[in-house]
């Protein structure tokens, strides 16, 4: 009996032994499963930094991650035009200060005067550098960076032609070419009106147009005039201006990290004299 009495007795013990074991084998893979809800697999955690810095700050700021893209017309010398393949001019080289400024590498894009503004809202382009004004319609589409260059507004006529100054323009009925989407072309359509104004989709053209006596005249930017005048036997400059304005660079409303950085280069290089130097550089 008392034999039976300890068989009994060992027996339960080795029951309430294997009882405590089950009980630590499932309290133990309950511990680990509540550590890795704290957390993140190392995969996701390595791409959550990548997009919310690199991805982040390329998306919010340039349109390329390393480059800041240029959005010009390169036919308005002195301020973009071809030298060969390459574009040239006071806005390529002021872009490429600005550039070196913000640590990025400039790319130059060449398209329609009229497509900039397009093309810069659209993302297919950081800034424009045109000889852009700026003007009120524009605001409503586009932000300006703080002007870097003046600009004058000229009229251009054959040797010989009758009108003899700006004032003649309002006096008559005659034909008057301008670059499609110029500040030219905007003063001249609000102040002849539509039916004495043709765009033309380059100043060559708008020339090419007043040689061949098509129209009486154009109206364009000072600087990229003296370069027609002088490439184009006869034609001259009037005497009087048509209008006084400010270039300044063109960016995406309501990207303010970029027009900042734009702006605080643009200070920097009048204040150091570089704009001044590029400016000397192209116009005597």
């Amino acid at each position: 009996m008392k034999n039976m009495k300890k068989l009994m007795a060992l027996l339960l013990a080795l029951v309430m032994i294997f009882a405590f074991a089950a009980c630590g084998s499932d309290e133990a893979p309950a511990d680990d499963n509540k550590g890795d809800e704290n957390k993140a697999p190392v995969s996701d955690v390595a791409d959550g930094d990548n997009n919310s810095a690199a991805d982040k700050e390329t998306a919010d700021f340039t349109v390329k991650e390393g480059k800041l893209i240029m959005a010009t017309n390169a036919y308005f010398q002195p301020y973009e035009y071809y030298e060969g393949d390459k574009i040239v001019g006071i806005d390529a080289e002021i872009a490429a200060a600005i550039a070196k400024k913000l640590g990025l590498e400039l790319e130059i894009q060449d398209m329609a005067f009229d497509s900039i503004i397009t093309a810069v809202n659209a993302g297919s382009a950081d800034f424009g550098l045109a000889g852009m004004t700026v003007t009120e319609d524009r605001l409503k589409e586009i932000d300006f960076s703080i002007s870097y260059a003046n600009g004058v507004q000229v009229v251009i006529v054959k040797e010989g032609s009758a009108i003899k100054s700006v004032d003649d323009l309002s006096a008559g009925k005659q034909k008057i070419g301008v670059q499609l989407g110029t500040t030219g072309d905007i003063y001249a359509t609000d102040d002849f009106g539509d039916d004495r104004v043709t765009s033309y989709t380059t100043g060559n053209e708008a020339i090419n147009a007043l040689l061949k006596g098509d129209i009486d005249c154009v109206i364009i930017d000072n600087e990229p005039a003296k370069a027609f005048v002088k490439n184009n036997k006869g034609l001259k400059i009037l005497d009087t201006s048509y209008a006084d304005e400010d270039y300044a660079a063109c960016i995406k409303k309501g990207n303010k990290e970029l027009l900042d950085a734009v702006n605080e280069a643009i200070d920097e290089l009048v204040a150091d004299g570089t704009i001044d130097a590029i400016v000397a550089k192209y116009i005597k």
